[in-house]
């Protein structure tokens, strides 16, 4: 509701803004031309991912888990980590923080593990490890416009190091910091006794019973709609298709599932507000300002100054104002990666520096598992210069 609201009020300052002349129409149908295509992949992702997930797909992953930790709880941890980094590459940030969570604090506490390591490492990696692909990241997705439609190889050939260095220094530091936890030792049991004792809840949400067909359907067009959002096709072609074959699956086999709210109306509402509001910004000379604080050269320590300034704007707002504010003193690609580093993997400390973030703390108290806003700063305060230090030391090795 707080997302909704705040998009209505941006919205409705938006088009105040075009009917004030602040904000020409010219630029308003460049930016509509731009955003469309994205958010109809957001909107498809959305619903591909959704659906997956009502099928099962997440609990059967996380079933197995549990099995092939062998009752070592760093190798789940691990596991955990390596699901929550694939899922957050090719479903997004948001899939992960979402559909993700419920599933690792279910397992941790099958377990009889703490919850704590297993959840910071989802939420972090949603944001870190979102750094590799465009369609990782809806920051992504603009700069990757605005680096003239570059494909999703030559994407990834710019982002691995920052992106592996990002996921590295988070998992270090909860190793270190949790290596007691991690040490411990669980009661293995095989897969079929789990599925039977498993019980039918995640939070207060009866699960329904797993449907074979819709399970397997979902598993075919998962994987064949992951090498088609990195085969250079624009992305909102495939995952729509995609969204529209489970949509007509569903709709014979669990037609209950087909809800209005599978399309994400609040985060549609405050993207367009906010996009049409930092448009109007940039139109009245904001990124001259931070031209100030970000340089212009392409240096180890300018792409910091620039990451650093991302960083900082999006704990201040949000990542996403952040980088559509910086994104103007940017300018090449290289420069653009720093930002993404900046606006994505620092975007650690406050909790409303990510979408992702805000989710994920709503998935856990729905569960009982209580994270303090002031703890979780605390361990932001350290990982996230770390974070952001070490993935800009990556692109300039890189680059050089």
């Amino acid at each position: 509701m707080r997302l909704s609201i705040t998009g209505a009020v941006l919205l409705a300052a938006g088009v105040l803004a075009v009917l004030t002349g602040l904000l020409p129409l010219a630029d308003v149908t460049a930016l509509v031309a731009r955003v469309v295509p994205i958010l109809l992949f957001v909107v498809s992702m959305t619903v591909v991912t959704e659906l997956a997930s009502e099928a099962g797909i997440f609990r059967w992953v996380a079933r197995r888990f549990r099995s092939w930790g062998r009752g070592h709880a760093v190798l789940l941890w691990l596991l955990v980590a390596a699901f929550a980094t694939v899922c957050t590459i090719f479903f997004s940030l948001d899939t992960t923080a979402v559909l993700l969570t419920p599933v690792v604090v279910t397992v941790a506490r099958q377990a009889g593990l703490p919850a704590l390591p297993f959840a910071l490492t989802t939420v972090w990696l949603a944001n870190t490890a979102s750094l590799l692909l465009p369609i990782s990241n809806l920051t992504n997705l603009l700069a990757e416009h605005e680096m003239s439609g570059t494909s999703p190889a030559r994407f990834a050939a710019l982002m691995w190091a920052p992106a592996l260095a990002a996921v590295g220094v988070p998992l270090l530091f909860i190793g270190i910091v949790f290596r007691s936890a991690l040490r411990k030792r669980y009661d293995r049991i095989p897969v079929t006794r789990i599925r039977s004792a498993e019980t039918a809840y995640v939070g207060t949400v009866r699960l329904p019973a797993t449907d074979r067909t819709l399970l397997g359907t979902c598993a075919v067009v998962l994987v064949m709609l992951l090498p088609a959002l990195v085969s250079g096709v624009a992305v909102w072609i495939p995952s729509t298709a995609a969204a529209v074959v489970l949509a007509a699956v569903f709709a014979v086999r669990r037609r209950q599932s087909l809800k209005f709210s599978l399309v994400p109306w609040p985060l549609l509402l405050f993207a367009s507000g906010l996009f049409l509001v930092m448009e109007t910004f940039r139109h009245l000379g904001a990124p001259v300002l931070l031209g100030q604080l970000t340089g212009a050269g392409h240096g180890a320590v300018d792409l910091l100054r620039l990451a650093a300034t991302g960083a900082v704007g999006a704990n201040v707002l949000n990542n996403l104002p952040a980088y559509l504010l910086a994104e103007p003193v940017a300018g090449t690609p290289q420069r653009l990666a720093a930002l993404l580093i900046g606006v994505n993997a620092g975007a650690l400390i406050t909790p409303w520096a990510s979408l992702a973030t805000l989710l994920w703390h709503d998935r856990l108290m729905r569960m009982n598992v209580l994270i303090t806003w002031k703890g979780y700063a605390l361990f932001g305060l350290v990982v996230a210069p770390l974070t952001v230090v070490a993935a800009v030391a990556a692109l300039a090795l890189v680059q050089v």
